[in-house]
């Protein structure tokens, strides 16, 4: 990716930047198919009927989304605190991602305002951020909303938060993730989008972002730039 195809990002007035993927890998230590396992079986327990797809699901935070949509509060508050409790644990052995912490240290060295969204749980992502001592570094945290996984990308929401915290418009800012989720929501919240292809599938897939990049050290260069 050439410096002129994020040329965008010289320009933008605050940097918006999705946690599981371009910052690590957090179920790189904890898989995320054990992790959704257990909480089907938390479901199943529960007496709630797991439909075959869900059962085989790998993705938690798939799972978390269809708690929401087919159970009931109380459920889906069990759901949510036992995937904040895996999502804690699973900051211990999670994987940085190359350059993704010189991302957040560029951005605040050349003056950039930086907020992570993501469909993570906050408290995991604050806890990663001041175990690799980025704590400083990185500015507001929009994380899931509490139970209430509707709210989760690709619901524009999480990113207007973390546009209104920083104090900014949505045409100034830049978001940088890696799934169809973030490049759909934040077409929706009208801000600029760079999907960082972290899989080979990604770059075709990801071709109505604004740009694509296959590595964040293109991200990071351009903000030493």
């Amino acid at each position: 990716m050439s410096g002129e195809s994020l040329a965008g990002i010289a320009d933008a007035r605050a940097l918006l930047l999705d946690f599981d993927g371009p910052v690590c890998s957090i179920f790189a230590g904890l898989p995320a198919p054990a992790v959704a396992a257990e909480l089907v079986a938390l479901l199943r327990s529960a007496a709630v009927t797991v439909p075959s797809a869900v059962g085989n699901e790998g993705d938690p935070l798939a799972v978390l989304r269809w708690t929401g949509e087919a159970c009931s509060l109380e459920i889906t508050t069990a759901m949510e605190d036992a995937l904040c409790a895996a999502e804690l644990q699973a900051v211990g052995t999670a994987q940085p991602t190359p350059f993704g912490h010189e991302v957040i240290v560029n951005a605040q060295a050349s003056g950039l305002p930086l907020a992570v969204v993501s469909n993570n749980s906050a408290g995991a992502i604050e806890a990663y951020l001041a175990t690799h001592d980025l704590a400083g570094c990185a500015g507001p945290v929009i994380g899931r909303a509490y139970a209430d996984p509707s709210q989760m990308k690709p619901n524009p929401a999480p990113i207007l938060d973390a546009v209104q915290a920083l104090g900014a418009s949505p045409a100034d800012c830049v978001l940088i993730g890696d799934s169809l989720s973030d490049i759909e929501g934040a077409r929706a919240a009208g801000v600029q989008v760079i999907g960082y292809a972290n899989r080979p599938w990604k770059v075709e897939a990801f071709g109505s972002a604004d740009a694509v990049v296959t590595s964040m050290e293109d991200i990071a260069s351009a903000l030493r730039r």
